[in-house]
């Protein structure tokens, strides 16, 4: 496996140019999610330089509002009409979930504008707090995308993952690095968030979802596989979900033939490099079917980015029949179909899920995103065609709005 050299990457991890765009109107409130170490708070710190900033993760800042929310409200009333200006920002507001209740009053009274940060909103939900009735808008970020990276190192992507410090690592510092996050995030941060009381039966669980990553989820098999029950394996999924580290991808359906297509939907970790910890699994070359699992997951996640950052809403979904015919991806309404092949040779031999896609669906357009070297069409079902895409111009396409926008 030959990867760049660490000074070159350290330069590269400092030109990073994150894409979200947060253009508030002055007023405007909005909550930022996203999991831990994807850059969120540097961000912030970056864009909202003259921001009153408060970060929960200092223990003295934070045992402070635990046990007196209403210091907020008094601290925010004592700042000065130029400080009110900028949004005040609260990182991992999750932590305390009255904080809330301060921030709603503060909008209401003052007129104050907050960005509040946070890894997940499951326990304020849980919890029955206030999410501010609507006066907050949505922001999600997520790991690094590829119009971010200078000098995009696929082999490196697909084996250390997306997230900042993990991409930019040296193979050994990536080990340790990717463990730690596992240790320290996945287990500590669910335990000490309080979403699950049985911690060793929850790690025993992601070991086993992260060999089924990508693939339909078979809940008793992996209950069997933990030792635990299906629904607490269906609850432990859900807080994977919630705390943005994963996704379900679910079957695309409409009334054609829909007695004939599977109902059970996929599963997807935020980060292939987390997987690959996970599942101790290290791709060597572009090639064999763990890279092309890797590849596929890496696809998934650039264009759930991508929906995400631009703010658009367009369902993404997999079709497989029970005859076992499957397009990897489905994007609004049968608008796209996309399948994704780590192989540079390409044949039509290769897509009979995509040709019967196209029969039953006719798709405005039907692509594979590969490694072949370069843009090739070929004849698909009836006067369709399908285009066969080198994975970069696939990737420049879609950012540049040109697959669907």
């Amino acid at each position: 496996m030959k990867l760049k050299n660490e000074s070159l990457l350290q330069r590269h991890e400092k030109e990073f140019k994150r894409i979200l765009k947060m253009n508030l109107p002055k007023g405007q409130s909005a909550f930022l999610w996203g999991a831990r170490k994807t850059g969120k708070s540097h961000y912030l710190r970056k864009h909202f330089p003259d921001s009153v900033y408060y970060d929960l993760l200092e223990t003295d800042l934070y045992f402070r509002f635990l046990k007196q929310p209403h210091l907020l409200r008094e601290e925010i009333l004592a700042l000065d009409k130029k400080q009110l200006l900028k949004p005040i920002i609260i990182d991992e507001v999750q932590k305390i979930p009255l904080l809330l209740d301060e921030v709603h009053l503060l909008i209401e009274k003052v007129n104050a504008s907050f960005i509040l940060c946070g890894s997940s909103a499951r326990k304020l939900r849980r919890e029955g707090i206030n999410l501010l009735g609507g006066r907050a808008w949505r922001y999600e970020f997520f790991p690094l995308v590829y119009p971010e990276i200078p000098d995009f190192d696929l082999l490196r992507a697909l084996n250390f993952g997306l997230i900042p410090s993990h991409y930019s690592s040296s193979a050994a510092h990536w080990k340790r690095s990717a463990k730690a996050y596992i240790n320290d995030y996945l287990k500590e941060e669910i335990k000490e968030e309080g979403l699950t009381r049985n911690l060793r039966a929850f790690a025993e669980f992601l070991d086993v979802a992260s060999f089924s990553n990508g693939e339909t989820l078979n809940l008793s098999n992996i209950s069997r596989d933990c030792g635990i029950d299906s629904k607490t394996v269906k609850e432990y999924y859900q807080i994977l979900h919630d705390t943005m580290l994963g996704y379900f991808l679910y079957p695309y359906k409409n009334r054609i033939k829909r007695e004939d297509l599977v109902a059970t939907p996929k599963f997807y970790f935020f980060d292939v490099g987390v997987v690959n910890q996970l599942t101790k699994r290290t791709i060597q070359e572009l090639k064999g079917s763990e890279a092309g699992s890797a590849f596929e997951h890496y696809i998934l996640m650039e264009i759930m980015a991508y929906r995400g950052l631009k703010g658009l809403d367009f369902p993404i979904h997999f079709w497989r029949t029970r005859a076992g015919l499957e397009v990897d991806l489905i994007l609004g309404d049968a608008e796209v179909a996309i399948e994704i092949k780590i192989s540079e040779q390409v044949r039509k031999s290769d897509l009979r899920g995509l040709v019967a896609f196209q029969n039953d669906y006719r798709p405005k357009k039907a692509l594979v995103v590969s490694r072949s070297p370069r843009k090739r069409k070929i004849k698909g079902e009836g006067d369709q065609e399908i285009d066969i895409l080198p994975w970069r111009d696939f990737l420049e396409m879609l950012w540049s709005g040109k697959i669907i926008n």
